[in-house]
């Protein structure tokens, strides 16, 4: 049985035996994984503080081939973010960052992309003027990456061109057929919810590479919107809303 190595981000930690946990990770090269960490509550630890919540380690493990539990061997600290430990609007925005990577990914679903994403957003949630959008950009990610991205510049039923007039009211957005509706396509879809154009508009800015993210209304009346509507597609592709959606404070 190979030792394989990657660095990893952990999500979450459950304590079992006298000594022992079971860790989720979302490592850079093999995705969301599942390990058995034998001793890891013990005082003189082997993992050395490597399996601390919303913590990067350098870990090892051995992978399993049956549904077994892979085995952490090592797994040694490299990043720690010291906003999360000052600043509980922090540890929320990291908590629900670790709950999308749960719910969202599949085990052994490499996705380094969205790795590097998470780090990033991570480290600078100590920022609190630009947390909120940087949170939205990571849940776009998360949709990019995974392949759920709603469709913001065509109709996501027939593909027409969208146009945005100003700050037009009543787009259609439709969170079962992923994306917006052209009027033609709006009859009949389940699962709509009704936007601003100003609100799509701050989204697709969102979901734009660059830094024009930067210069959005960082106001509630702007940004709740925004909120509510990448909450609900998150909320509908888990099935379920999630639990630290509302600590979020948008």
């Amino acid at each position: 049985m190979a030792a394989l190595r990657s660095l990893a981000l952990v999500l979450r930690a459950v304590d079992v035996f006298e000594t022992s946990s079971v860790v989720t990770l979302f490592t850079r090269e093999l995705g969301k994984i599942s390990g058995l960490a034998k001793g890891a509550r013990r005082l003189k630890s082997p993992f050395q503080g490597g399996l601390d919540l919303l913590g990067v380690s350098d870990i090892v493990w051995l992978h399993k081939a049956s549904e077994a539990l892979d085995l952490l061997t090592e797994a040694s600290p490299v990043e720690r973010f010291a906003s999360l430990r000052r600043d509980l609007a922090a540890l929320y925005a990291g908590y629900y960052i670790a709950e999308l990577l749960t719910d969202l990914t599949d085990s052994h679903d490499p996705h380094p992309k969205l790795f590097d994403a998470a780090v990033v957003t991570l480290r600078h949630l100590g920022e609190p003027s630009l947390r909120s959008r940087r949170v939205f950009r990571f849940e776009l990610a998360c949709l990019r990456e995974l392949g759920h991205m709603p469709a913001l510049e065509a109709c996501a039923h027939c593909g027409a061109d969208f146009e945005v007039r100003g700050d037009a009211n009543a787009v259609a957005f439709g969170l079962a057929t992923g994306g917006v509706l052209c009027p033609s396509c709006r009859p009949g879809q389940p699962h709509v919810a009704t936007l601003s154009g100003r609100t799509l508009n701050a989204i697709r800015v969102l979901a734009t590479p660059g830094d024009a993210w930067r210069a959005l209304d960082p106001s509630p009346a702007a940004l709740a919107p925004v909120r509510a509507t990448l909450g609900a597609v998150i909320s509908h592709l888990v099935g379920h809303r999630p639990r630290l959606l509302p600590y979020l404070g948008e």
